[in-house]
């Protein structure tokens, strides 16, 4: 199965966006603190402008705004999120995130083009990585066909594409497509972006939780291909077993 179509998406007409989207710019513009929207856009190195609401202060409000709305549909989960996404500031973008985790069983297969447009607008790992975790992977999760578009994710030129791909299976466990995994890593060892890297390592990371030893033997073996930063990462919680005695 190959879903395509992610640049032609619209927003779709939505009672329960346009309900949410009227609290949720009434209730966070209400709480915006200049100040601290000026730290935290300069943490996140300029990628938006912010309103200034530290997370649990966010969430708190989010629950304002969806105080007795009704459960949404796709239409209504996508339409949310798109318009969002059309606002500037990023504590949007983290309401929209929130509110697809929340609702991602309601998600079909035909949701991951409007995922791929997320993860490739305003991108940034603060948005990405959850993305890729908790919506990309539940979506794959629920229907392996959406492989196939995945692997052609990890090819992809967007490095934020390719690292939404390295990072769906990371809450799988023993569910974890271990092949594809160690295939992933491997096509992508050679990258040279930082975020590309540390991705690899960190989805080796946390694969070694459930099965230490194959991550051991697949960095033991592999590890010429892999920065040395790769390997670091993957190795964090398990220990250089993958460094021979006496070795460097």
């Amino acid at each position: 199965m190959t879903v395509t179509g992610a640049d032609t998406i619209g927003v779709p007409d939505s009672v329960l966006a346009d309900l949410v989207l009227e609290r949720l710019t009434t209730v966070y513009g209400a709480a915006a603190d200049p100040g601290r929207a000026a730290a935290m856009r300069a943490y996140m190195k300029d990628v938006a402008p912010f309103l200034g609401l530290p997370t649990p202060a966010r969430r708190a409000l989010s629950r304002t705004v969806l105080a007795g709305t009704a459960r949404p549909d796709e239409g209504d989960c996508t339409a949310v999120a798109l318009r969002c996404w059309a606002l500037p500031q990023r504590e949007y973008h983290y309401f929209a995130v929130d509110y697809l985790r929340r609702y991602a069983p309601r998600l079909s297969s035909s949701f991951l083009p409007v995922a791929r447009r997320l993860v490739t607008t305003v991108s940034w790992w603060d948005t990405v990585d959850l993305l890729a975790a908790h919506v990309v992977g539940a979506l794959v999760e629920a229907d392996p066909r959406l492989r196939a578009d995945i692997d052609a994710w990890i090819v992809d030129e967007n490095l934020w594409v390719a690292r939404t791909a390295l990072l769906h299976q990371l809450r799988y466990k023993e569910h974890t497509d271990t092949d594809r995994l160690f295939a992933y890593c491997l096509r992508r060892s050679g990258h040279p972006d930082f975020f590309v890297r540390k991705a690899i390592g960190w989805s080796l990371r946390e694969y070694a939780k459930t099965d230490p030893a194959a991550v051991s033997a697949f960095v033991a073996r592999e590890r010429g291909r892999f920065a040395p930063l790769t390997v670091r990462e993957a190795l964090r919680n398990i220990g250089d077993a993958a460094t021979p005695p006496g070795g460097s």
